[in-house]
């Protein structure tokens, strides 16, 4: 069913596709930002993806009460300057790939492939933490840490595609490796991935303090961060100090990145969220304690991002809808068309 579709009802609707290593996502996304219908399905592997993408898409033009506008497509990884090649993601080992040249192929429909983070900000911004703010500045918290950066209305891109890998901020000099192949990023000791690490190195060290949490797991290898974090609400004291390092880390971040970009508001997304106030209090005082110049300036908000999971499928099919409201000369919605 794929191909131009001819209707004289205005396109309203975008779709919002997030690729992951595992799954591939796609939702149907009204100009609110809701998201009326959604499928999925496993990532397949040989180079299939454009193909099930499109199957998705057509799958919700099908159910769909008015046409769609365009085609957002979120993937972890470096997007190049057109949004439309992945030019690097090591989640699914792509090199160079024609993503959006492939999909719109196959759809007729306008496509913006875009870094994950980068959909997530624009979500957050368009409908969801940062709606009252032109300078926003998303630090998600996984497996490892993302971002992205509106500045002035406007998703910030860099030259190459490949701006707000924050993440990949050096924090600390000859630090843990990270994947990147450098030392001492910021997500060897803000992301999900540094607190298991923590845990678990606490835990094999003989700490009192860790008897609960080997308990609950039943061994140091079986440690995982929602055990840390529901041990930590239930009051657990090494839970809650290991949080409280996580959040510390993720406000000392935050706070060299602030000295560069000045938000107005930082939104934290991922699954820290479900720590709620005891990584977020921690970030709020690391943040305020380290940002530079901070009896002199104003501060940033720090918010938790409120689309969750869903924020990178509303951004990218507000991107999607914006690139089809450009390609038909009309004006985008509320004056934010992600440029």
């Amino acid at each position: 069913m794929t191909g131009q579709r001819s209707t004289d009802r205005p396109p309203t609707l975008g779709v919002g596709v997030d690729i992951g290593g595992t799954k591939v996502a796609a939702g149907l996304v009204d100009a609110d930002g809701t998201i009326l219908d959604s499928v999925s399905e496993p990532t397949p592997a040989g180079g299939k993806i454009a193909a099930l993408v499109a199957d998705l898409v057509d799958r919700l033009r099908d159910r769909a009460t008015a046409p769609v506008a365009g085609i957002g497509v979120g993937a972890a990884g470096f997007v190049s300057a057109d949004r439309s090649t992945v030019t690097f993601a090591p989640n699914i080992d792509w090199r160079d790939e024609p993503l959006g040249a492939d999909i719109a192929r196959l759809l007729d429909l306008p496509v913006v492939v875009e870094n994950d983070a980068n959909a997530a900000a624009w979500g957050e911004y368009r409908f969801g933490a940062g709606a009252d703010s032109d300078d926003l500045l998303l630090v998600t918290i996984g497996t490892g840490v993302g971002g992205g950066v509106i500045q002035d209305g406007d998703l910030v891109r860099g030259g190459f595609g490949a701006a707000a890998e924050v993440g990949h901020l050096r924090l600390v000099r000859d630090g843990r490796l990270c994947g990147c192949g450098q030392h001492g990023c910021f997500e060897q000791y803000a992301s999900g991935s540094a607190l298991v690490h923590d845990a678990r190195e606490r835990a094999a060290s003989d700490d009192p303090t860790a008897a609960a949490l080997l308990a609950r797991a039943g061994g140091v290898d079986a440690i995982t961060g929602p055990m840390v974090t529901d041990l930590a609400q239930q009051g657990d004291p090494l839970c809650v100090d290991l949080l409280h390092d996580l959040g510390t880390w993720i406000g000392e971040g935050c706070a060299s990145l602030a000295a560069v970009l000045d938000p107005t508001v930082i939104v934290i997304g991922g699954g820290v969220g479900a720590a709620g106030d005891l990584v977020l209090g921690p970030v709020r005082a690391a943040f305020e304690e380290h940002l530079p110049a901070r009896f002199h300036r104003r501060v940033a908000e720090v918010r938790l991002a409120t689309l969750g999971n869903e924020a990178g499928i509303v951004g990218a099919a507000d991107l999607g809808r914006a690139a089809s409201d450009r390609t038909t000369s009309t004006s985008a919605p509320a004056d934010r068309t992600g440029d």
